[in-house]
């Protein structure tokens, strides 16, 4: 492949308002960054010394998944201390570097705070087990008695999204709520100390410069009055299609706006990024109202396939339901969470094709670790090595999270591929060496150097960033084209070449320039950036 991009370039002019209304945010996951004491895992250390290369990368920010101190029964998602940094990743000074010297490289930094629940280690859920029922602390959680005459059943029907009840028993009989896993207690919200104490550790990292707070099961906090059964099992099948108990109810927003009055403190634009599963895109912009957060990931384009028609409806959906609310719409291709979006989509042509497609619509994207390389979904490893507490489970989530999280490639024929010295904590395939950042600089025909190149117009050209809507295009089947100003991107999610009357000059293709030897012939699985 070689790409192509036009020597003249129109340049930005100015900068609207909001940094986060058009930023391109990359995510870290900090195990499987870069490690920088050779224990085979990723820490701070290694990605304060990664920073400049997400600098030269083009990106805006950098969110960071959790690195508190935690028994990582959850890859860190299951925190003991809010405040605190897990050893394995460094110290509180690390962290405090990490914000410092992506500010003077002008990054911004984004902290994933987990307000749902915590681990079963902090400190209060400790003290609630000592102290027993009816006791101050357990109204932090949710405990309940048990049904049955014996109290031995749970007391609902809700079920974790890792699998089995949401319930467990503990030895005065007692059961509390998790939605996720044993080790993970849910938070009671409608206590006044939880949401003061949330507060008071939002401030803390905002006073360490952090630029803002992903907020993990954003939907979650609130649960219905009375914690109604949902009278059905897999219920993880309705997870964002249908209203459920445990998600999605109106009383998080409340709590979003009195967070929203603590970013207001804050000189620099500090933001709140939801991630809220919801039932609709217009249920997700209630996130995003005037007075709560800024940003929600985009699950819905996420989800969608590489076919022009649901593309397009996704995206009309999208940008139509942020629109009344003034917010930007996010796009996201690939997390921690999911596949990667090359094996979701079959192949590499349909996966740099996607990221083009992405980072020309209007709004905020997301890139996360890794994708930048083109790297693919690790769907081989060992049973006997695999942290995912969900792949322990029956019924929940498939508990194959470990694959997109594989320690990615920087340098080298050899694993770990300048990850580390002292190997990975996930097995990286033999294959990656020719995908590490390393074989792929300075290669044209690189999906790094792409990604670079996308970047850099995205950042210079006029028509692109911010905006909250896009003209679209006469095009036959199977394609998308829209208009941006004087920019025009064409998408061919075909497996074979359409004729389409060229609109402009390339300015960058994710396909091999040469397939544009026709410029009337929009090759298969291609995007293509015109200047119209």
């Amino acid at each position: 492949m070689t790409q192509h991009l036009a020597d003249a370039l129109p340049t930005s002019t100015g900068t609207q308002p909001g940094w986060w209304r058009e930023a391109v945010i990359y995510q870290v996951y900090p195990r499987s960054f870069a490690d920088s004491n050779g224990d085979g895992m990723g820490d701070l250390e290694g990605i304060r010394s990664r920073l400049p290369y997400l600098k030269e990368l083009g990106v805006d920010a950098v969110w960071l998944s959790p690195f508190y101190a935690s028994p990582q029964a959850d890859a860190g998602y299951d925190v003991a201390d809010y405040r605190a940094i897990d050893p394995m990743f460094g110290t509180l000074h690390d962290a405090d570097a990490v914000i410092r010297e992506a500010h003077e490289l002008g990054l911004r930094i984004i902290v994933d705070l987990v307000p749902n629940h915590c681990s079963d280690q902090h400190e209060w859920f400790k003290q609630a087990l000592r102290e027993g029922p009816g006791t101050p602390l357990r109204e932090r959680f949710h405990f309940r008695p048990g049904q049955g005459a014996d109290g031995s059943e749970p007391p609902n029907d809700w079920e974790s999204i890792f699998g089995g009840p949401a319930w467990t028993r503990v030895a005065d009989g007692e059961w509390y709520l998790h939605l996720f896993a044993p080790e993970q207690p849910d938070f009671n919200w409608e206590h006044p100390a939880v949401q003061d104490e949330f507060r008071s550790i939002l401030r803390f990292w905002l006073d360490l410069g952090a630029d803002g707070f992903r907020i993990d099961v954003a939907h979650g906090l609130v649960k219905a009055p009375g914690l109604p059964d949902l009278g059905r099992d897999e219920q993880l099948k309705l997870l964002g299609n249908q209203v459920l108990p445990f998600f999605d109810q109106d009383g998080v927003h409340e709590i979003y706006r009195s967070w929203r009055l603590v970013l207001d403190e804050y000189a620099g634009d500090r933001i709140g990024v939801a991630e809220a599963w919801t039932p609709s895109a217009d249920r997700t912009a209630m996130y995003l109202r005037p007075d709560e957060l800024h940003q929600a990931f985009n699950f819905h384009y996420l989800n969608t396939g590489w076919d022009a028609e649901a593309l397009r409806a996704t995206i009309d959906e999208s940008l139509d339901s942020m629109r009344p609310v003034g917010a930007p719409t996010t796009w996201v291709l690939s997390n921690h969470d999911v596949v990667r979006h090359r094996t979701r989509f079959g192949t590499l042509e349909k996966a740099r094709a996607a990221a083009l497609l992405m980072l020309a619509l209007p709004g905020s994207a997301y890139v996360y670790q890794g994708e930048e390389l083109g790297l693919p979904e690790v769907v081989d490893l060992p049973d006997e090595v695999r942290q995912d507490p969900s792949f322990f489970k029956a019924n929940g989530q498939d508990g194959l999270r470990d694959g997109c999280r594989v320690p990615i490639p920087w340098s080298g024929d050899q694993a770990p591929y300048g990850f580390g010295t002292g190997g990975s904590w996930l097995p990286q395939p033999a294959e990656w060496a020719g995908l590490s950042v390393e074989a792929q600089t300075g290669d044209p025909d690189s999906t790094l150097e792409l990604y670079r190149s996308a970047l850099r117009v995205r950042r210079a050209h006029p028509a692109l960033g911010a905006g909250d809507g896009v003209e679209w295009l006469p095009a036959p089947a199977g394609v998308l084209a829209f208009r941006r100003g004087d920019f025009v991107c064409t998408v061919n999610t075909t497996d074979e070449p359409v004729r389409l009357p060229a609109p402009g000059t390339v300015l960058l293709t994710s396909g091999d320039l040469a397939d544009l030897a026709d410029p009337d012939v929009l090759p298969a699985d291609c995007t293509v950036w015109w200047q119209g």
